[in-house]
């Protein structure tokens, strides 16, 4: 070893921290390539009793200089936190999984008990997940409670291998009495993909620990972070929860909505950049309406949410008394819209928490056409309904059979075939069904769009509509949300994905709106959204002008408390 190598050493190992059971070669930025290159790091590791956490990162180790600290590790046996990122910078890809091999077997030597194993930004691949695997496997890492991997290009093939190793670890440790408890899972920038997501999903489901999940921009769309959704909501103690700069859009947005309805102890939401849209806003506005109680931080920017959307998640994030910061910024709100949100919050009293507003992208085209966006995997049948971010057949046995009477209304309805089912009218309610929203709205401007003053036409249609909508109001505030989101679409209303198509309104069809929400089913929360969206997008129902301003006067003083 060259003389001026060892005194940059030797300069380096007195700025050494080392106290605390801890070891700290921390951006000494060290060349270490061979054995005789850290034979004083190495003699600092054997005298050293207790050894309980070591930092090498921001150093470049070899494989010759890793097998020579794997043998000083060999007696750590009380060694618990690996700091080892950014580790390996300029060594042949080649060359990690063998360094991690031999640190990896020298813990499991020693018999060491890990709690922390940080190796992010080290770029080694599915190869070197391979040279973690045994390892993460065996009992040195069933203890293990934060695993750090960003931006280590892992891949889909590294995403299963870490998966697999994680389950394998779970299965070990709880045939001992004492499952792997992971906290923290941190692995951005890896290209995880659909594939490598729902390998982890199963892992982190299985874990059900996990506090922190951080998995920003891994090239995941809606069918991983459907399946990321799931498992989420089996993780009750889940505190922060970072996807940003993934593909949500509308299906991956309401999986993720319907699994924040089971956790309570959510802190921090990042969806930033996740092409959540204004229809996934309304949702996760839903879920903040009626849960997650302790929210402090709401990332929806760079989503494509429109103004009216901003707007009702501001309004549900009012009565949150943790909230520190609400970012909605890169969206589609433009110039007003972002002043009309500003104004909103500081009218709330929340003005402070509100995010700079500076890269807004205005306001959204009129021909714009989201179908576009949606992959052949968005097309399926119309008949598949989801629970609970899973798809189900629709012939799945819960729904009974509805006479044919009420089938022949729906396919061909008239005011006469309506008169004609009598107390069957009441059968109608089974035929809105709250997790399939698009069919419940379709439904509801059936029936409502047969309004006419003629008495008995008219009350047959406003009891059947209170019937309806009774149902489909009185559940949670997420479905109610739902459904009223894909009533906007149909509307014209809210720009909608996939391919729901606006109808043609009647003035009837208003009407029947106008006498829903004097009635008790149809709450505050609900008359605030309604109103919001009839306030923004009011060209869209020009054709039913009269109709449209009873409507709007009607809402107003329901959102104003007033009867």
């Amino acid at each position: 070893m060259a003389s001026d190598d060892i005194a940059q050493l030797a300069d380096a190992l007195s700025r050494t921290h080392v106290g605390d059971g801890e070891l700290s070669y921390k951006d000494l930025g060290l060349k270490l390539d061979n054995a005789e290159s850290v034979e004083d790091l190495v003699r600092e590791m054997e005298q050293y009793p207790g050894l309980r956490a070591l930092r090498l990162e921001g150093n470049t180790v070899g494989v010759d200089a890793a097998r020579a600290i794997a043998k000083a590790l060999e007696s750590k046996d009380l060694l618990q936190r690996c700091y080892w990122s950014d580790m390996f910078t300029g060594r042949l890809r080649s060359e990690i999984p063998t360094a991690l091999r031999s640190l990896g077997g020298a813990l499991m030597s020693a018999g060491a008990r890990l709690t922390e194993l940080d190796l992010s930004d080290n770029a080694f691949g599915p190869d070197g997940v391979k040279g973690i695997e045994q390892l993460l496997k065996s009992p040195s890492c069933h203890t293990l409670q934060e695993l750090r991997l960003n931006n280590c290009g892992m891949g889909i093939g590294g995403g299963k291998i870490l998966a697999e190793a994680l389950i394998d670890g779970h299965r070990q440790s709880s045939a001992h009495g004492a499952p792997l408890k992971l906290r923290v899972f941190v692995a951005g920038r890896n290209r995880l993909e659909n594939e490598g997501a729902s390998a982890l999903a199963k892992a982190f489901q299985l874990m059900g620990s996990l506090e922190e999940v951080h998995m920003p921009q891994n090239g995941i769309n809606h069918a991983g972070v459907m399946a990321l959704a799931s498992a989420m909501r089996h993780n009750p103690e889940l505190r922060v929860l970072n996807f940003n700069d993934n593909t949500f859009t509308k299906r991956g947005t309401l999986a993720m909505a319907q699994a924040l309805r089971h956790l309570r102890n959510v802190q921090v939401i990042n969806f930033g950049d996740c092409l959540v849209r204004s229809e996934g806003a309304i949702a996760l506005a839903a879920v903040l309406t009626e849960g997650l109680p302790i929210l402090k931080e709401l990332n929806l920017s760079f989503g494509e949410i429109t103004e009216a959307a901003a707007l009702v998640v501001a309004q549900a994030v009012v009565d949150k008394p943790d909230m520190e910061k609400v970012d909605l910024n890169g969206n589609s709100l433009g110039e007003e819209g972002c002043e009309a949100l500003r104004e909103a919050m500081e009218n709330m009293d929340k003005g402070g928490m509100l995010a700079s507003l500076s890269d807004d992208e205005g306001e959204p085209d009129d021909d714009d056409d989201d179908a576009s966006d949606c992959s052949e995997e968005d097309e399926e049948d119309s008949d598949n309904v989801k629970e609970n971010g899973i798809t189900r057949k629709d012939d799945s046995p819960t729904k009974p059979q509805s006479p044919a009477e009420i089938m022949s209304f729906l396919c061909c309805p008239s005011a006469e075939r309506l008169l004609q089912l009598g107390e069957m009218r009441t059968s109608l309610q089974q035929q809105v069904d709250a997790s399939d929203p698009h069919k419940a709205a379709e439904v509801l401007l059936k029936i409502a769009s047969l309004y006419s003053e003629e008495p008995e036409t008219k009350s047959a249609v406003l009891e059947t509509i209170d019937g309806v909508l009774r149902k489909l109001l009185s559940g949670s505030a997420f479905q109610a949300y739902c459904f009223l989101s894909s009533l906007l679409v149909m509307m014209g209303l809210l720009k909608g994905e996939g391919k729901m198509k606006k109808v043609s309104l009647v003035p009837g069809q208003l009407l029947c709106l106008e006498h829903a929400i004097q009635q008790d089913y149809f709450s505050q929360h609900h008359a605030s959204l309604l109103h919001t969206f009839m306030s923004k997008n009011s060209r869209a129902l020009e054709s039913c002008s009269s109709a449209s301003e009873r409507l709007s006067s009607t809402l107003e003083k329901k959102c104003h408390g007033q009867h």
